[in-house]
C-alpha cells in the first residue's frame, strides 16, 4: 500500500459504508409500488360505493378473481364462497334477479387500518313483488394491492331470507 492509498483508505471505507447505509435507509422508507396505505384502500372502497349508488359500478369490481367471500350468521346464503365467481353466481346475480329496483347503499361509516377496511352501510331497493327490501350491512375487507382478497359480510338474515323465499329470481 502506498502512502497516498493509506491516507485515503479509511475515508473511502467510511464513505462506502455511509453510502450503503443511506441507500438502504432510503429504500426501506420508499413505499413499494404494490403497497397501499389504509387511506388509499379506504378511498378505493368509498369510490366503488359511490359508483354503486350512482349506478355506474359496484364494490364487487374490487374483488380479485380468487377472493373468498364469507356470509356470516344464519341466512340461507351463509357460507364461504371460495372465489369471486362463486359468490357472484350463487348470491349476487340471484339477489339482483329478485329486485325490480336494485339496492342502493347509504354509508354509515368506513374504517381502514393496515390492510383492512370495514364498511357499515344501509341499503334499500324494491323487490320484484313490489315490496321494499331494506337491510343493514357490515362488510370486512382484507386488501392487497388495492383489491379485495378476502371479505366477510354481516347483515339481517331475517330480511334477506324473507326476500330469498318470497321472490323468485328472473331468468
Amino acid at each position: 500500500m502506498t502512502r497516498n492509498t493509506r491516507f485515503w483508505a479509511p475515508f473511502a471505507a467510511r464513505f462506502t459504508l455511509g453510502f450503503a447505509a443511506a441507500s438502504l435507509g432510503i429504500l426501506a422508507l420508499a413505499p413499494r409500488a404494490e403497497a397501499q396505505t389504509p387511506a388509499q384502500n379506504k378511498a378505493a372502497v368509498e369510490a366503488k360505493f359511490e359508483a354503486w349508488k350512482a349506478g355506474t359500478g359496484n364494490p364487487f369490481e374490487l374483488l380479485v378473481d380468487e377472493a373468498s367471500w364469507t356470509i356470516e350468521g344464519n341466512s340461507v346464503a351463509s357460507k364461504r364462497y371460495p372465489t369471486k365467481e362463486d359468490f357472484l353466481r350463487d348470491v349476487i346475480r340471484p339477489f339482483n334477479a329478485r329486485m325490480a329496483v336494485g339496492i342502493k347503499p347509504t354509508i354509515n361509516s368506513v374504517t381502514a387500518e393496515a390492510d383492512r377496511v370495514v364498511i357499515h352501510f344501509d341499503a334499500a331497493g324494491i323487490a320484484r313483488d313490489g315490496k321494499p327490501y331494506v337491510n343493514t350491512y357490515a362488510w370486512f375487507f382484507r386488501m392487497a394491492k388495492g383489491r379485495v382478497v378476502e371479505a366477510s359480510a354481516f347483515f339481517d338474515a331475517i330480511a334477506f331470507n324473507d326476500l330469498w323465499a318470497r321472490v323468485t329470481p328472473t331468468e
